[in-house]
């Protein structure tokens, strides 16, 4: 209970960092959670078989809970991250992203539309070539 944490506290500050310590942790805490959540994120990629909204939120609960933590990265570092992280099949993809998109001003946002409606004509051709084999058959 955190009046009984607090309860015998003298000052404000004092309550203050006793909770912050509570719910953040000492700085060897926060520099140990920080160390591995930056681990995470350097070697965040796509599964096999994930979608790109599942994806993109395993990405974001890692980059909130480090940002939380008073770690961040700019956009840019972040759209790179992305387009690092996904598999062989989507290089073309990537590619087409690199050349055609400024990367330093490329919203988090834009990008993941994009990904999107990448990925939804994907699963579209996938499904056209599924009803084309099972006609022939």
């Amino acid at each position: 209970n955190d009046f009984n944490r607090i309860s015998s506290c003298i000052s404000a500050k004092e309550m203050w960092d006793r909770l912050e310590v509570t719910y953040k942790g000492t700085n060897q805490v926060k520099e140990s959670k920080i160390r591995i959540l930056v681990h995470d994120y350097e070697m965040f990629s796509m599964n096999e078989n994930e979608d790109i909204k599942s994806m993109f939120s395993r990405f974001t609960n890692i980059f909130n809970a480090l940002q939380a933590l008073d770690k961040t990265y700019s956009n840019s570092e972040m759209v790179r991250k992305i387009l690092r992280c996904l598999p062989k099949s989507w290089m073309p993809k990537v590619t087409a992203i690199e050349e055609a998109k400024n990367l330093n001003i490329l919203p988090l946002e834009d990008l993941l539309g994009s990904l999107m409606t990448h990925e939804l004509s994907m699963q579209k051709k996938d499904d056209d070539e599924e009803k084309e084999k099972k006609k022939k058959k």
